[in-house]
């Protein structure tokens, strides 16, 4: 036998042993989802009683994590939507639905009829059709003790311009997950990779899906070449040439029972529509030039406007069997996909102006009033990076014990 079909027989069979492993922490994590759906039938039962739009401003959201932060396709607006908290104790779900309007710097809870379930460590894309979308699928819901989780494979869509929810139903799509990431295509959705848990078991995935916003349908994609490895929390963007890119992520394997041995991944590849056959793709390994990141998962990511993208922060964990130390990174990196190379950003506060004062009053001392303009210019520049789930990954460590750690991570 040839190298090639050794490969295919390679591949193959790695494919049976992930679907083994799927049908396996599918079947044990169903009992965990049933006892879950009781409550989260009780939330959506109090969310049914809302039955008008209610806007009210407000001051910051709560302290929250996993959340998504997406920007309004029309407006200088950012929406903000679910996500948890754990005050040491107890853990806290939410679907609550903010806008954030960064001219004013203001906050606006806006309360919607019939939203979706509660929910964090889902993917939010944001398009242009209709007056502007907001399309929510999976994530996850836990139980108060942070012992049992429930994953969604559900599609959401909010219609920015009437504020209306509206759940997708379409056959063919993902399996329930968290930490997945997905990006607006043309006029589809490509969502990638992603976990699912339960208490004993957990699955990384690698696969690929289409959602196609014309027809309403699922496709699952069949890219050829070598494409990356299971993972979650990694970085997915769209070129200016129209490919897509995967850097970094997290996974963990199962070294020996009860011991879990995390990757963090650093590599970076290339999904490309093959020009002129539709429907059929390919993966590319690449190997980008300049000052790379250092491994880490869980980082935030936007695109700029002159079509870079944008990585902000992450963690990078140190693991041993039985300790876990977390590293959080506050650094700025830029990735010029027309150069395929890396740069390391760094922010400054806006240049001092010289400006002219009447006869006889008294000039301000140098630098009063320039750290609240510099922070508050840094802020609007860097709002999507810095609120939009800085900490995506859960803090495993306040939970439970680190055997059974949940190291995923969920941006933007």
């Amino acid at each position: 036998m040839g190298k090639k079909g050794k490969k295919e027989k390679k591949g193959r069979g790695a494919e049976k042993t992930a679907a083994k492993m799927e049908k396996k922490v599918s079947k044990r994590s169903r009992k965990e989802e049933e006892d879950l759906e009781a409550l989260i039938a009780h939330f959506q039962t109090l969310d049914a009683k809302k039955t008008q739009i209610v806007e009210t401003p407000c001051s910051p959201p709560s302290p929250r994590l996993n959340a998504s932060l997406s920007a309004h396709p029309e407006k200088d607006e950012l929406i903000l939507f679910g996500g948890e908290y754990f005050n040491g104790q107890k853990t806290f779900l939410y679907n609550e639905l903010y806008i954030y309007n960064i001219r004013k710097d203001s906050w606006t809870k806006v309360e919607i009829p019939s939203p979706p379930p509660r929910r964090c460590a889902h993917q939010a894309v944001v398009v242009p059709q209709g007056g502007g979308q907001l399309w929510i699928f999976g994530g996850e819901f836990a139980s108060p003790d942070g012992e049992q989780f429930y994953h969604y494979k559900d599609l959401w869509v909010l219609h920015l311009a009437t504020k209306t929810w509206e759940q997708v139903r379409s056959p063919g799509g993902p399996s329930g997950r968290s930490g997945h990431r997905m990006v607006a295509w043309k006029r589809q959705l490509i969502l990638f990779g992603g976990f699912h848990e339960s208490t004993r078991d957990y699955i990384y995935y690698n696969d690929v899906y289409a959602f196609d916003l014309d027809t309403f349908m699922w496709s699952k994609l069949s890219p050829s070449g070598t494409g990356p490895t299971p993972r979650s929390g990694c970085q997915m963007s769209v070129t200016p040439q129209g490919s897509i890119v995967i850097y970094g992520g997290y996974s963990k394997q199962r070294v020996k029972k009860d011991v879990d041995k995390g990757t963090q991944h650093s590599d970076m590849f290339l999904l490309k529509s093959e020009e002129g056959k539709e429907g059929r793709w390919v993966w590319t390994r690449i190997n980008p030039s300049g000052t790379k990141p250092t491994p880490r998962s869980g980082f935030s990511v936007a695109m700029a406007p002159n079509s870079q993208t944008l990585l902000f922060g992450g963690v990078c964990d140190e693991e041993e069997e039985e300790s876990l130390e977390g590293d959080f990174l506050n650094d700025l990196y830029f990735y010029d996909a027309t150069k395929n190379r890396w740069f390391a950003g760094q922010l400054k506060g806006p240049k001092s102006e010289k400006r002219k004062r009447r006869r006889g009053t008294k000039a301000e001392p140098e630098g009063a009033n320039k750290q609240e303009s510099g922070w508050r210019r840094l802020t609007l520049r860097t709002v999507m990076l810095v609120r939009a789930q800085r900490a995506e990954r859960r803090m495993r460590r306040t939970r439970t014990a680190v055997k059974r750690t949940r190291s995923h991570s969920t941006p933007w």
